[in-house]
């Protein structure tokens, strides 16, 4: 019998723990409004570019597959680091934690610079794989040649934001994001509108925001001495046994979240080429649908640095309470969350036509979409927090990498093409079946391994010691 399946048992829920609330709030709130405010700069573009009309919402849409693949990858760099990270932080041992910030760093720069070059030398043939409409391709390209210059900042910014939320610090990336969103607002309007830059200027806006935000990171980070300050010689001197033993634990994340990505890309591939509205409307919809899930991120992450840091120290069976807890918190605010979306999709949606250029055939499908998303929001979000709050922070990086590649490779793009395609299903009934194919396996899957146990893989002497004197209990 595992550990996990014993402390089932043994373990009251105590939902009404003072403290769990108080950490749980104090983690949660932070890291949900630091998102919600990093996704409004994609509502800010999307508004206003929509005033621009269709074929602008829609190219500027689909240059943003672009970055969403590297924020797919980015994610994987910064969910490895947290392994060590929060870990570490229940340990307190800060020297790990620089070593995995190096490592991060390091990684990310390479990654970003790599995706900087291919968008600015070809951004025509990165639009081309979404959309072959040549006005849509033109616009894209425009925008992404530009765009494609706050990729170094935002990783940086996304992998120190990790950091600090990982050890607790979570004031600090929610006021740079703060800063940098109302700097995108009005650099957005004032370039778009009076210096009639177009989606250009949206490009240019994002740029400068992205380095302003950076920058005062860096600024704040130095002054405060936080726990980013470290000396080169202790970020950089990384020797063969760190890097190994981080990519042991990242590379399965990284290539989970890639995969995702380009999964994630192939669905909007499939979508794009039903219809320039449908995508509209999907661009639409994942405006929305970004700040929804903001609330979930601050849940997810909330859970990631409490259970990693209980597991770094060696309290097993707080950490396993812990789990059980965020277990039914998520899926109790999934379904508010749902029902505010349903309830208010008319009102969402018509946010987008306050210049009459998007058409009510656009508009109409984003608000069937919205619907589906919201009956099935508490569904999605299962093997989210199981993957990502739970399995990591656990230690455990391969499960989930291993059946969210085969789902999706396997079964979930190949039937979503099929019902488009073959079938030729109308795009509604396609949309939800993607959802479907995806999201019912993995939860089944995912639960399945958690009540098993075997996520519980900790990074630290303290924790191998207390999960080995638990099971023995």
């Amino acid at each position: 019998m595992s550990a996990l399946s014993i402390n089932h048992k043994k373990l009251p829920l105590r939902l009404r723990d003072r403290t769990f609330w108080t950490i749980t709030l104090s983690l949660a709130i932070p890291i949900a409004l630091q998102n919600m405010l990093t996704a409004s700069f994609s509502l800010v573009d999307t508004l206003m570019v929509g005033q621009l009309g269709e074929i602008a919402l829609s190219s500027v849409g689909m240059a943003g597959q672009w970055s969403w693949l590297l924020n797919m990858v980015l994610f994987g760099i910064c969910s490895g680091a947290s392994v060590f990270v929060s870990q570490y932080w229940g340990d307190k041992n800060i020297q790990g934690i620089h070593r995995s910030l190096g490592i991060a760093l390091s990684s990310a720069t390479v990654l970003s610079v790599a995706f900087m070059l291919v968008a600015a030398i070809f951004p025509e043939t990165v639009i081309y794989i979404f959309n072959k409409d040549s006005a849509v391709i033109a616009s894209g390209a425009e925008y992404l040649r530009y765009a494609c210059y706050s990729y170094p900042a935002v990783a940086l910014t996304s992998v120190m934001g990790s950091v600090l939320r990982s050890t607790e610090r979570v004031r600090l990336p929610m006021a740079v994001s703060i800063v940098s969103t109302i700097l995108n607002a009005v650099m957005n309007y004032v370039l778009i509108f009076p210096a009639e830059l177009g989606v250009k200027g949206a490009a240019i806006a994002t740029c400068i925001s992205s380095w302003a935000g950076l920058l005062l990171l860096i600024i704040i980070s130095s002054v405060s001495k936080n726990i980013l300050v470290a000396s080169p010689r202790h970020l950089f001197a990384i020797r063969l046994s760190d890097l190994m033993s981080f990519f042991k634990r990242a590379a399965p994340v990284m290539i989970n979240e890639t995969l995702w990505g380009l999964g994630t890309v192939c669905y909007n591939i499939i979508f794009s080429n039903m219809g320039y509205e449908q995508f509209a409307a999907i661009t639409i919809v994942r405006t929305f649908e970004n700040i929804a899930f903001c609330f979930f991120i601050g849940l997810c992450n909330a859970c990631c640095v409490m259970v990693g840091k209980a597991i770094g120290s060696g309290e097993i069976r707080e950490a396993v309470r812990d789990t059980k807890r965020f277990n039914i918190i998520m899926p109790i605010v999934s379904v508010i969350i749902g029902v505010i979306v349903i309830l208010l999709r008319s009102s969402l949606v018509s946010v987008f036509n306050l210049g009459q250029q998007v058409s009510q055939n656009t508009l109409e499908i984003a608000r069937s979409i919205l619907i589906i998303y919201g009956v099935w929001v508490a569904v999605r979000n299962i093997p989210y927090l199981l993957v990502v709050g739970v399995f990591r922070s656990g230690g455990d990086t391969t499960t989930g990498m291993i059946w969210e590649i085969i789902i999706l490779w396997i079964f979930s793009i190949p039937m979503t093409f099929v019902c488009a395609y073959v079938f030729e299903l109308p795009f509604l009934v396609v949309y939800a079946i993607m959802y479907l194919c995806e999201d019912l396996p993995k939860s089944i899957i995912f639960l399945w391994h958690y009540f098993s146990g075997k996520w519980i893989k900790p990074v630290t002497d303290a924790g191998k010691r207390a999960l080995e004197e638990h099971i023995k209990s």
